[in-house]
């Protein structure tokens, strides 16, 4: 029974280490920044009726290769507008994706990303493009450097 729980745990364990964390509060996102030296990427997304947002979350966020590098260079950020009400969000964490809107992305994209330093000026832009989760990397590192 322990060599059951222990499998258990390290694969737990490892599933979570390779999940990508993404924040969802600003000023966690500018604490972590600053403490690990990492960019910001802000991700404003519609996850239930946006057909880029969805394509970008399958092709480049949810892919194997994105989340493997982002883990380690990036401080992924998501402010979420679902329009279903079965996915609508908290009123706090709407208000506070509605802050990061009026401030960042005041056109209204979607999907709008955006990368920041851990003071949260804005460093380059960029939207839904058919590419490859490598160079999509490149393009925001290129924001970077």
């Amino acid at each position: 029974m322990k060599k059951i729980i222990l499998l258990v745990a390290v694969i737990f364990c490892s599933f979570k280490l390779s999940a990508q964390e993404w924040q969802t509060d600003f000023e966690t996102a500018k604490q972590i920044s600053s403490e690990e030296n990492r960019p910001i990427v802000l991700v404003f997304q519609g996850s239930d009726w946006c057909a880029p947002c969805i394509k970008l979350d399958r092709e480049i966020w949810s892919s194997e290769e994105f989340k493997a590098y982002a883990k380690d260079h990036f401080v992924m950020l998501q402010a979420d507008f679902p329009r279903k009400k079965k996915n609508s969000l908290p009123d706090v964490q709407q208000q506070k994706n509605n802050q990061l809107a009026e401030k960042y992305n005041k056109q209204g994209y979607f999907p709008f990303v955006v990368v920041l330093d851990n003071e949260g000026n804005v460093l380059g832009e960029a939207g839904y493009e058919k590419t490859t989760p490598a160079a999509y990397i490149e393009k925001l590192e290129s924001f970077v450097k």
